[in-house]
């Protein structure tokens, strides 16, 4: 991944704002997949629309790592829950160029609108399940109006050759979208 690839930071409003958190609710989208006492990974979180929630569903005893290329979407991030309970709960990561770069261990990952912008998906997804942990599972989900269907399901077949098998679609806006859970 290259910063040249992602969508840039000044365009973060049209990530986090109050239609997106209405057509793209975390809650609903998330509420069977994350539980009080999770480590969870949010990769390419922007500006944090769904690692907030994540931090409110995990609680105190779990954990949401933000995870993004770009310095200024975490620090967008951390302006947001500085001086917040949820403060503690979320930590903040900075991927390397071509590296997810997390050693943690986490029970559930969201990947939401970000495969498409990875260039060596067969790296992404292998280096994913090995922060899975076994039975672990990734909701991936890309953009309708971006990533044909044909591409998606080219990305979920290499997920797959990566040590993933799907346990369903899910219906998210305008979107593609699978659960993933690590073999």
């Amino acid at each position: 991944m290259t910063n040249n690839d992602v969508c840039p930071a000044k365009y973060a409003i049209f990530l986090d704002n109050i239609f997106r958190r209405w057509i793209h609710n975390p809650k609903k989208i998330l509420a069977d997949l994350v539980k009080e006492g999770m480590v969870v990974l949010d990769i390419g979180c922007g500006p944090g629309v769904f690692s907030v929630e994540m931090a409110k569903m995990v609680g105190r005893s779990g954990r949401v790592i933000a995870a993004d290329l770009q310095e200024d979407m975490l620090e967008k991030l951390k302006r947001k829950t500085t001086g917040k309970e949820i403060q503690n709960i979320i930590t903040l990561h900075k991927c390397e160029q071509n590296r997810i770069g997390v050693s943690e261990k986490a029970d559930f990952v969201l990947a939401f609108y970000v495969v498409h912008e990875v260039p060596d998906k067969k790296g992404f997804f292998t280096e994913l399940r090995s922060i899975l942990k076994p039975s672990g599972k990734a909701l991936f989900i890309e953009p309708k109006f971006h990533v044909s269907k044909t591409n998606f399901e080219k990305s979920v077949s290499i997920a797959e050759e990566s040590g993933f098998r799907q346990m369903g679609g899910r219906q998210v806006f305008n979107s593609r979208a699978v659960i993933l859970q690590s073999l």
